[in-house]
């Protein structure tokens, strides 16, 4: 089905139903005829009675003008331009929604936090925050705000069981503290209409001796990595020459995300366990019992130098530098994303699924005639280093967060907005226009049947069991924005060939712990702030692990390098569905 984009201009018409001060049903009306319609997975009555609570939630906040804050992706603008106006109209409070880029969000927060000044009122922020506010305590709870401060303007059908990633914002004391509003994960991205094409999977085969498929291990990965680049695809209207791999390597704040968004946890680095591995996450930093942490080098018993985070790093400079475009070696992030759509690339191991409205245009490369997507996307494949049970990607899930510098009734006010646009009046054509989802009732919802064939896999996913292995950064990280910085540098020096990759990674895990030796002897973060651990060799902590039922730090393989597998992609969409 064809998903109807409402124009900033239409959005903006509805402000003047009812200015501020005016909340007016007659507006809500307005707003489900002409932007709702029938996505959503409320009947039109519950969709007026959801609105008509927030009208009388509203009732003491009318006339106030909140400021909220989110990175720059497209349902975040979708909420800024169109429901923010909407919700101006509906409720007579006004919402300033500022889209900024997502570094700049960090530094607000950040600010606001370390100043204590009311900089906006609620923020958008990644999840991967979770352990930096259980542990500064400069959050609301959302746990204890419902049941106090929040509990008369928390919306009666908000229902968080529908919420896919409450596990993601929950720390270790069982609160909740933020409320996703979008997410999304990285996969693996391939050319379907390549590796179905019978002249392509026999000299594949005749070359490596095993189906072509999407790869279930890296050793896979390389060799249809190899196998594609340089490779004629003119046979079946293709370039005369493709690549086998997209990936970037400028050293740029964008190449820390690279590899904190989960790629060592990929390679096999960590520990087993679901949203994320304890005792030790994908960063490789190691808690203890009381979920303290106590050190990132092998050295304290972390991960982050030891053989599998190495082994994953290299793996990304070999593929970058002998299968992905020239090019690619000095791109940023947003600046590597749209080479897939330009239909030179056959796979790429680390895709964010938000590219996916932007990769379903027609009159694209990689778009059939029809609408349909010659690509498709695949749970990403793993290193030699990865078990069964470990996580297997990333997923960004940007939440609504509360200070506690917020005025209380400014946050109520926020509050109030956060929930309109996660509401399930809201959320179906909100994640039509982003493709973002939090709700298992969205996900369910039969547009999303009707319209998965234009999406490439997204639907089958987001419905499989297998998206669980997808999660954000944890819980063991103390201060996200002072330990993420350290990492584009580092993994920097060793994409530039400054450093060697263990030299790299030996000065990561050596500067993460002086962080967290800082403010350990800072005291600010307590009991459950870092407590560094006393130093022994990888043998040792590898000893130590096994001994208490656990996995990291391994040792060294002798043969990084397994038997390759692959699996194919209708089979495997077949078994999800059984």
């Amino acid at each position: 089905m064809r998903i109807r984009r409402t124009s900033t201009a239409m959005a903006l018409a509805l402000i003047t139903i009812a200015m501020p001060g005016f909340a007016d049903i007659d507006a809500a009306k307005a707003f489900l005829d002409k932007e709702i319609g029938p996505l959503s997975t409320l009947s039109r009555a519950d969709q007026e009675k959801e609105m008509q609570w927030f009208i009388d939630a509203a009732k003491p906040y009318s006339g106030m003008e909140i400021h909220v804050v989110s990175e720059s992706l497209t349902t975040h603008k979708y909420e800024s331009e169109v429901l923010a106006p909407a919700f101006t109209a509906i409720t007579g409070i006004k919402v300033i929604h500022d889209i900024i880029q997502e570094g700049d969000v960090v530094e607000k927060i950040q600010t606001q936090m370390q100043t204590g000044e009311n900089i906006y009122d609620a923020y958008i922020n990644d999840s991967d925050f979770i352990g930096t506010h259980w542990r500064y305590g400069q959050v609301r709870n959302l746990t204890d705000w419902m049941a106090g401060d929040g509990k008369a303007v928390t919306n009666p059908g908000l229902d968080l069981a529908d919420f896919i990633g409450l596990s993601f914002t929950t720390a270790p004391d069982g609160k909740l503290y933020q409320m996703p509003d979008q997410q999304f994960a990285n996969l693996y991205w391939f050319r379907y209409d390549w590796f179905n094409d019978q002249k392509t999977k026999d000299d594949f085969k005749a070359a490596f001796g095993y189906d072509l498929g999407v790869p279930v291990n890296w050793s896979a990965y390389e060799d249809i990595a190899k196998f594609f680049t340089g490779r004629d695809m003119s046979y079946i209207g293709g370039p005369k020459s493709v690549f086998g791999n997209m990936d970037y390597g400028k050293k740029d704040p964008s190449l820390g995300w690279r590899f904190t968004d989960a790629w060592l946890s990929m390679a096999g680095n960590g520990d087993k366990g679901l949203p994320n591995g304890k005792p030790i996450d994908e960063w490789g930093i190691k808690v203890d019992e009381n979920s303290r942490p106590v050190g990132s080098c092998v050295a304290r018993g972390g991960d982050t130098n030891g053989p599998a985070a190495v082994y994953a790093v290299q793996k990304y400079l070999d593929w970058l530098k002998a299968y992905a475009p020239p090019a690619a070696e000095g791109m940023t992030f947003g600046e590597a994303g749209p080479v897939p759509a330009q239909g030179e690339v056959a796979q790429q191991a680390f895709w964010y699924t938000a590219f996916t409205a932007d990769m379903v245009k027609t009159g694209l490369p990689v778009v059939n005639e029809d609408g349909t997507p010659k690509w498709r996307m695949a749970p990403s494949p793993h290193g030699s280093y990865w078990k069964e049970g470990m996580k297997l990607g990333y997923q960004d899930v940007g939440s609504w967060t509360l200070m506690k510098s917020t005025p209380t009734d400014r946050a109520q006010a926020a509050w109030l907005y956060a929930q309109f646009v996660d509401s399930k009046t809201v959320d179906v054509k909100k994640s039509h226009v982003g493709l973002t989802f939090i709700r298992e009732s969205t996900i369910q919802d039969k547009s999303f049947t009707d319209r998965a064939k234009n999406l490439g896999g997204l639907i089958e996913f987001y419905r499989s069991p297998a998206r669980v292995q997808w999660t954000p950064t944890g819980t063991n990280v103390p201060d996200y924005p002072k330990l993420a910085q350290l990492w584009w540098q580092n993994i920097g020096d060793a994409s530039s060939g400054a450093k060697s990759v263990q030299e790299a990674m030996d000065s990561l895990c050596a500067e993460q712990e002086k962080v967290m030796a800082r403010i350990e002897k800072s005291g600010v973060q307590g009991d459950i702030g870092p407590k560094m651990a006393e130093e022994h060799d990888l043998a040792f902590w590898n000893a130590d692990a096994v001994a208490k039922g656990n996995l990291a730090p391994q040792l060294k393989l002798d043969n990084e390098k397994e038997t390759p597998m692959t699996v194919n992609y209708d089979e495997l969409i077949k078994s999800w569905q059984k």
